[in-house]
């Protein structure tokens, strides 16, 4: 039976914007190609436990709706208040302290965020569309079919699709463990300034709430684009910069490396979504800044308006 609308795309996104057609009345399915849902608010369980790969945290912002939802994850234990202070260093390694505000985080890893929107929608896990048009999916009606992806894999799903090419940058993701906590107690995260190979980095342990001995550290643009092909090799540089910038003497007892090929957008477009007929686009492109609150405020806009059709 063919549904109201089709969303293809199982992260935030994907998932608000499902959850505003079903919640309005209508009948949606999610298409992912992944086997649970995520995109880019993946983790990936190393050692038992549960690390987050994508975005590193979320700032609730002044959307009414969003607020609402981190309430209601707050009350349930989905998220947590993690910190308002991150250090920032230079490129010579001078460290200073940034007070901005709140950033959250899930306990149970930031897929469960995504997971608990998708909680009583129809989900088709590990299916990759191969084509997308005006109300259909790989030739099959489909009613109305949004995209709830990187404007670069949405455009290999068809020709015609009427949005201006974007740019976006990749990033490689590298998870360090070691046997104990290394750097000061009071690090949460840092932005890391000038150097070629490492941008961000976060306590793991410390954003989750459990202590684990976990950094996750994010690369420069520049330095995913040398090792999209073999993300591995970003590992050496990224490991050296972290052990320079925090002082710690000992090399991880584990490293592991994710490629993001299209991690951010380089130019949202300031616009909540894009709409035509049958064929419809969201995601964290689609408004002011590439943030999780804006991915899930264009999923949410963009399902109201199609409910309200």
């Amino acid at each position: 039976m063919t549904v109201d609308v089709t969303v293809v795309g199982g992260g935030i996104s994907g998932f608000a914007c499902a959850r505003a057609v079903r919640d309005a009345g209508g009948s949606v399915r999610v298409i992912d190609r992944g086997r649970r849902p995520g995109g880019r608010l993946a983790s990936r369980t190393l050692e038992g436990r549960a690390v987050d790969l994508g975005a590193s945290y979320f700032v609730v912002g002044e959307d009414a709706g969003f607020a609402g939802l981190v309430a209601d994850w707050e009350s349930r234990g989905v998220a947590r208040p993690w910190t308002d202070t991150f250090s920032l260093f230079d490129a010579d390694g001078a460290e200073t302290r940034k007070t901005g505000p709140m950033r959250w985080a899930a306990p149970a890893g930031s897929r469960a965020l995504v997971l608990d929107l998708a909680d009583g929608i129809d989900v088709e896990s590990g299916r990759e569309v191969t084509r997308a048009a005006p109300f259909r999916v790989d030739g099959q009606d489909a009613g109305e079919v949004v995209l709830a992806m990187p404007e670069p894999q949405a455009r290999r799903l068809g020709h015609g699709i009427p949005v201006a090419p974007q740019e976006w940058e990749p990033v490689i993701a590298v998870v360090l463990r070691w046997d104990e906590r290394r750097w000061p107690v009071d690090l949460h995260g840092a932005f890391v300034n000038g150097d070629p190979d490492i941008a961000f980095l976060a306590d793991d342990g410390d954003r989750r709430g459990d202590g684990a001995p976990v950094l996750v550290v994010h690369s420069t643009g520049d330095a995913a684009r040398r090792h999209l092909d073999a993300p591995d090799d970003a590992i050496p540089a990224v490991v050296a910069a972290t052990r320079r910038l925090l002082g710690i003497g000992a090399e991880p007892d584990s490293v592991r490396a994710h490629r993001w090929t299209f991690a951010r957008p380089a130019r949202p477009t300031g616009e909540p979504f894009l709409r035509t007929p049958g064929l419809s686009w969201c995601g964290d492109a689609w408004g002011e800044a590439a943030a999780v609150r804006t991915a899930w405020a264009s999923g949410d806009a963009l399902g109201r308006a199609l409910a309200g059709s």
